[in-house]
C-alpha cells in the first residue's frame, strides 16, 4: 500500500512513517518544518526515523534563541522547499518538504503518486499558541485540510484518515469523553479547527464517497516528543535547576499515552476502512488515548524519579483556553480495531527520560 503520511517530521508523524515502512508499506512523508517550535528537533527526527542526513549544500536555518541549553548552539542545515529525499535505509520510504496549504504543489504531489491512503498529521499545534496567533490555526488546520480533501476528491484514495484531538471535548465536564458526547462548546480557537476537520471530512465522505475516519488524540508523550508540552518543558526545568509552572495548582488530570502505544492504534485504524454507518456514509471517529488519567502532580513525581532531580514548582492560576481534565473512553477503537494500549506510565516516563538525557541534536 502507498501511504502519504502528513507531518512527517512531527513528533507522532516520524515514528508513523518508519513503522509503516517497516512492515512494508511505499511511505511519502511531507512536512512544511515550520519554526513553530525548534526545527532542529524536527530534522533530528528524520534522521533517527528516515535516516537522512542535512547537506552541508544546504542554506542554513535562520538562528534561534538560545535557550541556556547546549543545545541550542548546535547548527543544522535547513531542508529546501520541495526537495525530495529518499531513505538510505529503508528503499520504500520517502520525503518532501512541502506544506499542506500549497495547493498547487499538494495537487500535483497526488497526481504523481496516487495514493491508497492518507494519514493526515499536520496542523498548528498548540492550545495557548492559538490565542495568540489564530490565524495560523485556520490557515493551516482549515484550509490545509480542505486542500487534501480536495485532493483525494480529485484522485481518490481508499481512506483517508485525519488527527482530530482530546481538545473538541471543550467545556464538557462528563467522564470519561465518549465519541458520543456533545462537542459544540470548545475552549480553544485550536478545538474549534479540529472539530471543523471532522465536519469537513463527513461532509467529503457523504458527497464524494470517501472513507473518512478521524482519531482524537488524547496526551501523548515519549521519546522525541513536542517542546511545547508538558514533559519536555518540565524535564527542561527540572535538568536546569528552574522553576516549573504548575497550572491550576496542580488540579489537573491528563490520558497521557506513550507514543509506543499511539503508533500501533493509528496503524490500526489507517488499516482499518469504516462500513457505511447508517446514514450510508463511510464515516468513523474515535477517541484514542490509555484511558487512565494521570493526575499531574503524580506526572511529576514520576518524572521527577526518572531524572533523579526535585522540581521546584511554581503553582499558578488555570491558564485561559486549558480545561480541568481529558479522560478517554477507548472503549469503541478497542472493540472495532483492537486497539490496546499497554504502556505504564512509570515506564513511558523512563524510556522519555533516558531519551531526554542523552540527547543529541
Amino acid at each position: 500500500m502507498k501511504i502519504l503520511i502528513t507531518g512527517a517530521a512531527g513528533f507522532i508523524g516520524s515514528r508513523l512513517a518508519r513503522e509503516l515502512a517497516d512492515r512494508g508499506d511505499e511511505v511519502v512523508g511531507i512536512d512544511s518544518i515550520t519554526s513553530y517550535y525548534d526545527p532542529r528537533l524536527k530534522i533530528g527526527r528524520l534522521k533517527e526515523f528516515f535516516g537522512i542526513e542535512p547537506d552541508p549544500s544546504w542554506p542554513m536555518a535562520a538562528a534561534l534563541p538560545d535557550t541556556g541549553s547546549e543545545r541550542s548552539e548546535v547548527s543544522y542545515s535547513d531542508i529546501p522547499y520541495g526537495t525530495e529525499l529518499r531513505s538510505p535505509t529503508m528503499p520504500g520510504l520517502r520525503f518532501v518538504r512541502l506544506d499542506i496549504t500549497d495547493a498547487e504543489g499538494l495537487d500535483a504531489l497526488f497526481a504523481r503518486e496516487r495514493f491508497d491512503a492518507v494519514m493526515n498529521l499536520a496542523a498548528q499545534a498548540g492550545v495557548r499558541y492559538s490565542l495568540q496567533n489564530p490565524m495560523s490555526y485556520v490557515q493551516a488546520n482549515v484550509v490545509g485540510f480542505m486542500n487534501l480533501l480536495e485532493c483525494c476528491r480529485n484522485y481518490p484514495v481508499r481512506h483517508l484518515t485525519y488527527a482530530s484531538s482530546s481538545s473538541i471535548y471543550g467545556l464538557n465536564t462528563k467522564t470519561p469523553f465518549a465519541e458520543s458526547d456533545e462537542v459544540t462548546r470548545p475552549a480553544s480557537i485550536y478545538a474549534a479547527t479540529k472539530k471543523s476537520n471532522e465536519l469537513m471530512a463527513h461532509a467529503y465522505a457523504k458527497l464524494f464517497g470517501i472513507p473518512c475516519t478521524g482519531l482524537r488524540y488524547f496526551t501523548v508523550y515519549g521519546p522525541w516528543g513536542r517542546p511545547d508540552m508538558a514533559p519536555m518543558l518540565f524535564a527542561d526545568a527540572i535538568s536546569a535547576g528552574k522553576e516549573i509552572k504548575v497550572f491550576n495548582n496542580g488540579q489537573l488530570s491528563r490520558d497521557f499515552t506513550y507514543i509506543d502505544d499511539i503508533v500501533h492504534g493509528t496503524m490500526l485504524a489507517i488499516d482499518h476502512v469504516p462500513a457505511e454507518n447508517a446514514d450510508g456514509v463511510r464515516y468513523k471517529v474515535y477517541n484514542i488515548g490509555c484511558s487512565h488519567p494521570v493526575q499531574l502532580m503524580d506526572f511529576i513525581s514520576e518524572l521527577e524519579s526518572a531524572l533523579g532531580r526535585e522540581a521546584k514548582k511554581d503553582f499558578v492560576p488555570m491558564q485561559q483556553g486549558d480545561v480541568y481534565q481529558t479522560h478517554a473512553d477507548t472503549s469503541l477503537l478497542e472493540s472495532e480495531v483492537g486497539y490496546r494500549p499497554s504502556t505504564p506510565l512509570h515506564d513511558g516516563i523512563r524510556s522519555f527520560a533516558k531519551w531526554y538525557q542523552t540527547m543529541k541534536l
